[in-house]
């Protein structure tokens, strides 16, 4: 999404379940001529939706890029899902940026964490 290099190297922590995760897997076409501004303006949108947790992204040197977006109930994720900004920006996603993509929806059951130095590990 915007410049991971930035970004502090750890994952989303474990929350207490029940939250939804949304995992969206993508690649992208070669012209990605607007792409980061739209994704940092994404990024900054989603932050702003009651029950948002987080994200996690990673990139592959092949190309597929995921990003995981966790929220907290079935109610934050439809929020963000029908946010109109957005919804305009997936319109120029399928448009111009992806070759292509999938995006699964799951509830999480079961989450755990483990962080070396930590005392324990966090199962939830």
């Amino acid at each position: 999404m915007s410049n991971h290099q930035e970004a502090p190297v750890a994952p989303v922590e474990a929350f207490e379940p029940p939250y939804y995760v949304a995992v969206f897997s993508t690649v992208r076409t070669a012209d990605q001529s607007g792409y980061a501004e739209t994704n940092a303006r994404m990024e900054d949108l989603v932050k702003d939706i009651p029950g948002y947790l987080g994200m996690d992204h990673a990139q592959t040197p092949g190309g597929l890029g995921i990003t995981v977006g966790y929220f907290r109930d079935a109610d934050a994720l439809a929020q963000w899902r029908t946010d109109a900004e957005h919804r305009e920006a997936q319109k120029r996603g399928r448009a111009e940026w992806y070759e292509s993509y999938t995006l699964h929806v799951a509830k999480v059951e079961r989450s755990h964490g483990f962080t070396r130095g930590s005392t324990a590990d966090t199962a939830r």
